[in-house]
């Protein structure tokens, strides 16, 4: 690795200021989400502003001039489109006089998909240690050089967990729920490895979405066309709106980009009824992965939501031979469903001692619990035999 001083720290104006070949070099196999053209995007949409709440400032690290690790860093003035919820933090910060906002976040906006926070494009294990050892460190003193209040990472990975996670980086321990395809043959396939309760149900569900005369197709890539991008922002809009929390965090401009630059990643559920479009999911996909995204329906169909957002996308792993299916943060009826509890991994840092060390209690709780959750569901699984 060298000494400190082959090594510059620079935090970037944005992604979408960095060349798009170097950025997307150093994100390699890890989460499309990280990749130039979604967060680039995302910025060039004004969908990630300063008025939003976020300021995109990149942290780079370059050596002799190349760029050779970095990781997507926010200034957040709220704590909206995190998924990692820490508004009881901040209230607990206001009864104490400390400023709570603004505060570093290092993740990806409006996505709850974990993956690499730092990165380091493939550098070999030690390599990627040192380096993210260094990130971190440039992370906490910006934050106490400009008196902030925290750097928070947000669904990071476990390797990132161990390197930094201690007595500066608390450690945060959650729960999603994932498919996986230990190789299924069919759809009829992964039904037979559910419990008959559970496998019934499905089979129900499929049903009455049939007897509607609604079919589900699924397009991705290059077989998108143009006119598919529209209904799947109004479905993104119709679940926004038809929910006292929603929050609308993308707008029309963000899914234009994603037409131009990101097709070759995208992976559409639609559903028609009398050859009308009743609702829709947009999809990413990568390597072996499939991540479900943006869900909506446009009228009013019992069981569409199952149907699309689930049963088709694992009916296309299948047949596409995909690993795994993540299909977002919440709900316990994925896991009613076959989808199996994992773990996912935040850290942060808090710089006033008072609150790191009230937040340290809290967390030491919050991780038994979770482990434990985890176990209990793994145990009462859907499955028969839940993966490993």
């Amino acid at each position: 690795m060298g000494g400190d001083t082959e090594f510059q720290v620079e935090l970037s104006e944005g992604v979408s200021r960095l060349p798009a070949a170097d950025w997307n070099a150093l994100v390699g196999d890890e989460s499309p989400f990280l990749e130039w053209e979604w967060l680039a995007s995302l910025e060039q949409s004004g969908c990630v502003s300063t008025r939003q709440g976020w300021q995109a400032r990149p942290l780079l690290l370059r050596q002799a001039g190349r760029l050779v690790a970095a990781c997507p860093l926010y200034l957040k003035g709220n704590s909206e489109g995190e998924f990692v919820f820490d508004w009881g933090w901040a209230d607990a910060a206001q009864r104490a006089g400390i400023r709570y906002y603004p505060k570093l976040l290092v993740g990806i906006p409006f996505t709850p998909v974990s993956g690499a926070r730092f990165l380091t494009g493939g550098a070999a294990e030690e390599t990627r240690a040192a380096l993210i050892g260094r990130l971190g460190g440039a992370l906490r003193e910006i934050c106490d050089g400009n008196g902030l209040s925290g750097v928070h990472v947000n669904f990071c990975r476990e390797d990132e967990s161990a390197v930094l996670g201690g007595d500066d980086y608390l450690s945060r321990v959650g729960i999603q729920y994932h498919w996986s395809n230990p190789g299924y043959a069919s759809f009829d396939d992964y039904l037979s490895h559910l419990r008959s309760k559970r496998r019934n149900q499905v089979r129900r569900e499929r049903r009455r979405v049939s007897e509607q005369g609604v079919t589900t197709e699924i397009v991705c890539a290059d077989a998108i066309r143009d006119d598919l991008f529209e209904p799947m922002f109004r479905c993104y809009l119709a679940t926004v709106e038809s929910h006292y929390y929603g929050r609308q965090y993308l707008n029309r401009r963000f899914f234009e980009l994603l037409s131009e630059r990101f097709r070759h990643r995208l992976c559409f559920a639609v559903a028609r009824q009398d050859g009308e479009i009743v609702g829709g999911t947009t999809n990413v996909a990568k390597g072996d992965v499939l991540y479900g995204r943006y869900w909506g329906g446009l009228r009013p169909v019992p069981y569409l939501h199952f149907d699309v957002c689930y049963y088709a996308a694992i009916e296309h792993c299948i047949e596409a031979g995909l690993r795994r299916f993540e299909p977002g943060a919440g709900g316990d009826y994925k896991f009613l469903r076959g989808f199996d509890a994992r773990p996912t991994y935040s850290l942060h840092y808090l710089a006033d001692p008072r609150l790191r060390q009230a937040v340290a209690r809290y967390l030491e709780i919050e991780r038994d619990d979770a482990r434990e959750a985890i176990e209990q569901l793994q145990a009462g699984s859907a499955l028969k035999h839940p993966a490993p």
